[in-house]
């Protein structure tokens, strides 16, 4: 702005979703800086003519044109824009600079703004790389710590699972029969919830919630199951997308694996509901414990499972999740995006 004498300059940032997208100002200075963070269209402004022709463009005078502008009470006599490219070949943005005046802008300060777009595009790709780089090192982190989480879990329930073995069966080629189909649940159930990257060879994959959640819970089911399953599961067709898979039956299995250890799934009497309903484009998923031991107070330590759930529900499925800790059994509410789980 000082380098070419205007009076306000900033970016404009597209953002591509929804579509068809908008541009996002950032980092204004001058008489428009008021309008930090401030909104305009993609299809229906200078900024996106400047990107549909990835060359400089000088306007003058754009409120006459655009009713958005004039509604914003803002008088442009000229402003020039240059594409903003942020490590791609399609610019991504544009850098603007408003003059004071028509004819205010001669042709080097399209030049002297191409540079500067040039390094602002530069700084804007270091610190995009900067963010992924910070994410990826926080999802390794709770990768180790679910891992090792999970692994704890694993040799707790492979000895219920030879204990509660052992008292149902009357010999050992029994015993041996029994307790390798219950480890073969176990395996597939640690292989749903098992952290993955990348897509599914055959592109992405579906599954019918029900069945996600049949599978995860049944190895915990058998643990102790000696008359049936104890577990219900009730709720219309929902399809869960690759991405949401694994999150899903983490939080199922961590749930059950809670239940065996301190509720409904820990007492031969006790039984599990699980039951959902779709409303107005929310997943509504009630997780329901009946016939454990009676809760006599709130929990007041929150372990490591209970936080991986929470995080794992707020953050890969930007849901809600709510505890109901009645003396008769617990109660987990789910509230879930359907269309984030669908992805």
């Amino acid at each position: 702005m000082e380098l070419i004498g205007g009076t306000s300059a900033g970016l404009s940032l597209y953002e591509g979703e929804p579509s068809p997208g908008v541009f996002r100002w950032r980092c204004l200075h001058g008489d428009f800086a008021c309008f930090e963070n401030g909104l305009t269209p993609r299809h229906d402004s200078p900024c996106g003519i400047t990107l549909d022709q990835k060359r400089p463009v000088l306007a003058t005078h754009p409120e006459r044109i655009y009713d958005w502008i004039a509604e914003c009470g803002i008088v442009v006599p000229e402003v020039l824009l240059v594409p903003l490219y942020i490590g791609s070949d399609e610019p991504l943005g544009t850098l603007w600079v408003v003059a004071p005046e028509e004819g205010h802008f001669r042709p080097d300060h399209a030049r002297i703004a191409q540079e500067l777009a040039g390094f602002a595009g530069n700084a804007l790709k270091l610190i995009r790389k900067s963010d992924r780089l910070r994410t990826a090192l926080d999802e390794q982190e709770l990768l180790a710590r679910e891992m090792s989480h999970r692994l704890h879990n694993l040799f707790a329930m492979a000895d219920a699972m030879i204990r509660g073995t052992a008292r149902d069966v009357d010999n050992v080629e029994e015993m041996a029969d029994t307790l390798t189909g219950r480890l073969h649940a176990l395996a597939e159930a640690h292989c749903l919830v098992a952290y993955t990257a990348g897509s599914h060879p055959d592109g992405e994959r579906a599954i019918d919630l029900a069945s996600l959640i049949s599978a995860v819970v049944s190895v915990h089911d058998a643990a102790r199951d000696t008359d049936g399953s104890r577990v219900t599961i009730e709720g219309p067709h929902v399809a869960c997308g690759d991405r949401a898979i694994n999150a899903v039956a983490l939080v199922v299995h961590e749930l059950a694996t809670n239940a065996v250890k301190y509720g409904a799934l820990g007492q031969d009497m006790g039984h599990v509901r699980i039951h959902w309903s779709l409303e107005d484009g929310h997943l509504e998923l009630w997780w329901t414990e009946r016939g454990g031991p009676p809760i006599r107070q709130v929990p007041e330590r929150r372990g490591f499972g209970t936080t991986l759930i929470a995080r794992t529900v707020e953050r890969q499925l930007k849901g809600h999740l709510a505890y109901d800790w009645a003396e008769e059994g617990l109660t987990v509410h789910l509230s879930l995006d359907a269309e984030r789980l669908a992805s």
